[in-house]
């Protein structure tokens, strides 16, 4: 999938069949849904849900939370805007 599908697809609101739990995560953090997203990386402990998980803390606010969720995926919080770390994953994770 292409990125600009993916963004089109959050402007539409409907969640694209087939993409992974940390895609699904970010496309609702994308559609403005910032506690389903947490939720549906909140339980997971592999690196990449890691840093998903910390983009999430990151853009709540807590730093704290976030910083040991980017040591866990084995990345330092970046010097980003939020918008820029948003389609940074995403990019990654198409």
């Amino acid at each position: 999938m292409q990125f600009e599908i993916f963004q089109q697809s959050i402007k539409d609101n409907k969640l694209p069949r087939g993409i992974s739990v940390y895609l699904q995560s970010m496309w609702y953090d994308g559609n403005a849904n910032w506690h389903k997203a947490h939720r549906m990386v909140d339980n997971l402990e592999d690196s990449t849900a890691c840093w998903v998980h910390a983009y999430l803390h990151r853009k709540e606010g807590d730093i704290g939370n976030a910083d040991y969720w980017y040591r866990k995926a084995g990345r330092l919080r970046p010097e980003v805007t939020l918008q820029q770390e948003w389609e940074i994953i995403v990019k990654a994770l198409l």
